[in-house]
């Protein structure tokens, strides 16, 4: 079931909202029990198959992690071994799921051996539900602690987190759950909740959405042998990096509004990343949790920064490499970690390099910030053409058109604008044909000096667009100069405490101003929902 969906907001949520709230007048316990099964029903709404996937994971480490604690955790004996078994046991029925059919191709064309293995549905939300739960069991080694089982599973399968995250930590979240607080009405958290709600599904259904159209065709050509332009590969990277901040800060919203209605606090998970200056904060702003997860359960166990510069730059590698590959079973999404991996061991290197020196007179220390802003934004959105790219050679040839090696084109509609009597402009022919003049810019048509995909065959609807240009604008506009849905609600203590949110004039309160307001945002969000979409990050 989707957040943007008309069952979703008009059925499930006021059935679920109303029964909570009635249950947790005679016991909390209810109230969670009631959570739980509406949780499996929404689950199961996109394939009824996988529910007794997500109930026997839940039931295992359950078990599991009550025989580590019966067993005194790190401090029992043979307790590593339980703890080991339940990983495998985790990660095997992950690695079926997620990456059997990638690693059985993989070795086919290594080998050259011709296997196949029939195509397997990927269960919603597999990884964040598998890896919550590892982290739960490898803290509760280290220190035991006894869940009941309905708060677990409360915690495990709980509806505005399983599909898409925050991924999160059960000594945050438990708590809450077993708490005398939850489940109870309460109309400030309503308030708060619903605006949430009204800011994420806008970002879904109008920005994220709104853009999409233009992200796809070259992704989608580049396949096919397309050769894009600069300017088209740029303005698809942009759409699609847009598309998926929108999409991804929309999910991650709309997760802590459900939660807030139920008086539930969830952890920040999203920071306005393509405002960050270096990769170390940029990772510090994206998926917060994810990094958490991958700082506290792999790079600090594989040595962190405690064993010397070398053994830190390999931990970083190791953790990035793993981490792209929890995002798909695909080798572009294994580059794509090892070249951010890359990134920040490069980061990590010039701080300790320029942390040697003076910093210098103001002016130098910003255009240093400067550039260096510049350089993550660009490191950034080079890197998603591998994130999003089909395959391989369908990202390097995008990559390539972003590097001007495939040449450079305009919409011949733009002749019109830019006028026949501009004086760099060689020949007079008609719009719609190639020109070509000094400076080497192409207008459509067909020119036998471009390259192959530029000359061949082209699809006026592949060029960049005016109104292409314009959302662009516009969204970047907003992630760059608008504050975050954080500092926004920082007075509705929805999120659980992390960095401090900076005061902004947009801040919420429950007043008629922002009644209004959210009422706009939903009927604006409600009327785009004709076209609804599923979420960029349901696919990981």
């Amino acid at each position: 079931m989707l957040f943007n969906s008309y069952a979703f907001l008009f059925l499930f949520l006021p059935a679920v909202l109303a029964g909570a709230f009635l249950l947790s007048r005679h016991r909390t316990h209810l109230a969670a029990a009631w959570l739980v099964l509406a949780s499996l029903f929404f689950y199961g709404w996109w394939d009824p198959r996988y529910v007794p996937l997500l109930a026997g994971s839940i039931i295992f480490n359950h078990l599991a992690g009550e025989t580590i604690v019966r067993r005194g955790g790190k401090e029992g004996r043979r307790t590593f071994g339980v703890l080991c078994a339940a990983i495998a046991a985790n990660l095997a029925v992950l690695g079926y799921f997620k990456y059997a059919g990638f690693f059985i191709a993989s070795v086919s064309t290594l080998v050259g051996a011709g296997m196949r293995i029939e195509a397997i549905v990927l269960p919603l939300g597999i990884s964040f539900f598998t890896f919550t739960q590892i982290a739960c069991l490898v803290d509760v080694y280290r220190a035991p602690v006894r869940y009941r089982f309905v708060p677990y599973a409360l915690f495990v399968s709980y509806f505005p987190h399983l599909i898409a995250g925050p991924i999160l930590h059960h000594r945050e979240m438990m708590p809450q759950f077993d708490g005398p607080a939850a489940y109870r009405l309460n109309y400030a958290n309503l308030a708060a909740g619903v605006t949430l709600l009204a800011i994420g599904l806008f970002k879904k259904t109008v920005l994220a959405d709104g853009i999409a159209p233009y992200a796809g065709p070259v992704f989608e050509q580049a396949p096919r042998g397309y050769a894009p332009g600069s300017l088209e590969a740029w303005g698809a990277a942009f759409a699609f990096g847009l598309q998926l901040y929108f999409d991804f800060s929309a999910y991650s919203d709309i997760a802590v509004g459900l939660s807030k209605m139920l008086g539930i606090r969830m952890p920040a998970n999203f920071d306005s990343p393509y405002k960050a200056t270096s990769i170390i904060e940029f990772w510090r702003r994206w998926h917060m949790t994810l990094s958490r997860f991958l700082r506290d359960y792999l790079y600090i166990p594989l040595g962190g920064n405690r064993h010397g510069a070398l053994r830190r730059y390999a931990s970083l590698g190791v953790t990035m490499l793993l981490g792209g590959l929890w995002h798909g079973a695909a080798w572009t999404f294994v580059i794509w970690g090892a070249v951010h991996g890359m990134f920040l061991m490069i980061n990590h290197g010039w701080r300790a390099l320029r942390g040697r020196f003076p910093p210098g007179p103001g002016w130098i220390v910003r255009t240093e910030g400067a550039l260096a802003a510049l350089l993550t934004f660009v490191a950034v959105f080079a890197a998603w053409v591998l994130f999003r790219a089909e395959d391989l050679p369908s990202a390097l040839s995008i990559l390539r058109g972003m590097a001007g090696l495939n040449g450079h084109a305009l919409p011949a509609s733009w002749l019109i604008e830019i006028g026949k009597s501009a004086r760099w402009i060689a020949s007079a022919d008609l719009p719609g044909t190639a020109i070509r003049g000094w400076i080497g810019i192409h207008f459509g048509g067909v020119d036998a000096g471009l390259p192959r995909g530029l000359a061949e065959g082209r699809s006026p609807g592949m060029l960049i667009s005016k109104s292409q240009l314009l959302w662009i604008a516009a969204l970047f506009a907003i992630a760059w100069l608008m504050p975050n849905t954080r500092q926004i609600m920082a007075r509705a203590d929805a999120f659980i405490a992390g960095r401090e949110a900076p005061a902004t004039a947009l801040l919420w309160r429950a007043n008629c101003g922002w009644a209004i307001a959210t009422a706009l945002l939903l009927v604006a969000s409600v009327s785009s929902m004709t076209r609804v979409s599923e979420f960029l990050y349901f696919q990981f």
